[in-house]
């Protein structure tokens, strides 16, 4: 892993994590959301200080190029992220439609007294 690309990984993890500490402060995302974003900033920053983390696991899987397994580590944190928002999605979706048929029935009721 190149010098250039350990640099540009561990700004970018800096910076995402300077990004999560000011939304945390403003009260823009709960503190329970922030901490998978400051894990995957400090594995990444873990990575770009010590790059034979990279160059052990890139060899143990067989990637060509530790800067090849460092992307598929962060697609692979990115999905599981997508798919934890997914699931609250749907949790919250399915939520609104009971509440939703709550206040119909509790509209129903009242109205016909």
């Amino acid at each position: 892993m190149s010098s250039l690309l350990r640099v540009i990984l561990a700004i970018g993890a800096f910076v995402a994590l300077g990004v999560v500490i000011n939304r945390v402060k403003k009260g823009k995302i709960r503190v329970a959301d922030s901490i998978f974003w400051v894990v995957s900033a400090a594995v990444l920053v873990v990575v770009a200080i010590f790059p034979g983390i990279a160059f052990f696991f890139s060899g143990l899987l067989g990637f060509l190029s530790p800067s090849n397994f460092v992307f598929v580590v962060i697609i692979a944190l990115m999905l599981i992220k997508l798919f934890s928002l997914s699931c609250e999605l749907s949790r919250q979706t399915n939520r609104i439609d009971e509440l939703s048929q709550e206040i119909a029935l509790h509209n129903k009721k009242t109205d016909g007294d």
